[in-house]
């Protein structure tokens, strides 16, 4: 992994652009366990992790948690016994733009900092 996770996260507004197809490639390599889905027409980073319990599956939830409110930046998590999907997508402009990637290179040292 780069140092991605290291990259200050800019402001976004609806008139932000999105990351363009190369910029999506660049940055896709520092997070290569992440998906790009489309959801009702909105490219979003998506990744399951795996844990040992709910427990431990709770406590990632929150460190994410406190990722997303330190940046005003929320993903969609589901939580299950064991699993937590994340998935990072630009609110605002519907779709990815840089911070996403940041954000995703974040939640996976907080999942590396668990293990």
């Amino acid at each position: 992994m780069s140092d991605l996770k290291e990259h200050s996260c800019e402001a976004c507004s609806p008139d932000a652009p999105k990351a363009t197809d190369e910029e999506k490639q660049q940055l896709h390599k520092d997070v290569p366990d992440w998906e790009i889905r489309v959801v009702e027409g909105e490219e979003q980073l998506h990744r399951l992790f795996k844990l040992k319990n709910f427990a431990k599956a709770l406590e990632f939830t929150n460190k994410v948690g406190d990722l997303a409110e330190a940046e005003d930046h929320h993903p969609v998590i589901v939580l299950e016994y064991g699993k937590v999907a994340v998935s990072w997508w630009s609110h605002e402009i519907g779709g990815l733009h840089k911070n996403d990637f940041v954000l995703a290179a974040r939640t996976d040292a907080a999942f590396n900092d668990m293990q």
